[in-house]
């Protein structure tokens, strides 16, 4: 089982290519290696294989966070679940039910900026509800939310106050923007869907 996530910016033309196409990047590395597990294609696309399934919303938030650091910019994601049947030496060329779950869910998202779906549909009931009202906060972190996110997603174990001396700003100010972006409720999420996959592999 592994898991991939297909995805497109918003509005990525509101900003400098090469600055978000950075921030990108970053997050994508952080899951693994450009053209065998990452490739961004069509300019401002992206898909990415994330071997442990458990792990790709936490991907999948980590990418959400990293974008919308950049005003008016956001992204679209699918996230599936699934075997990968061919191995390739560059992403674009694999496949499997992984894919097809991904790219199908891409496909039928909507106006809606992310969903799963997996082999289990109680698991993609339960996710998709979870992701509809996180998305009520999520779509709408300012910079300063997205940024405190991914920084506390890149380092998990770091104090408050050491984030603070860092972003040279009040403990209490890392607070109120944890609290704002909804932080906890939306890792407590990602900590359950993780456990909902691993029940199933």
């Amino acid at each position: 089982m592994t898991g991939v996530i297909t995805g497109d910016i918003i509005r990525s033309r509101e900003q400098k290519a090469a600055t978000w196409m950075r921030l990108l990047k970053t997050a994508l590395r952080r899951y693994g290696q450009e053209t065998v597990d990452w490739e961004i294609y069509r300019g401002d696309s992206f898909q990415l294989e994330v071997k442990s399934p458990e792990m790709a919303l936490e991907a999948a938030i980590m990418i959400k966070a990293s974008i919308k650091q950049m005003k008016k910019m956001d992204v679209r994601m699918a996230i599936g679940v699934g075997e990968k049947s061919h191995r390739s030496r560059k992403i674009s060329q694999a496949n499997g039910s992984a894919f097809v779950n991904s790219g199908e869910c891409f496909e039928s998202l909507g106006k809606k900026n992310l969903a799963i779906r997996t082999p289990w549909p109680e698991v993609d009931l339960e996710v998709n509800l979870l992701l509809d009202l996180a998305l009520l906060v999520m779509d709408k972190w300012t910079t300063s939310s997205a940024e405190i996110v991914r920084i506390y997603v890149e380092h998990p174990d770091a104090t408050q106050k050491a984030l603070a001396r860092r972003l040279k700003i009040s403990q209490s100010n890392i607070s109120g923007r944890l609290r704002r972006a909804g932080f906890h409720e939306i890792m407590r999420m990602s900590d359950r869907f993780a456990t909902l996959i691993q029940k199933h592999l």
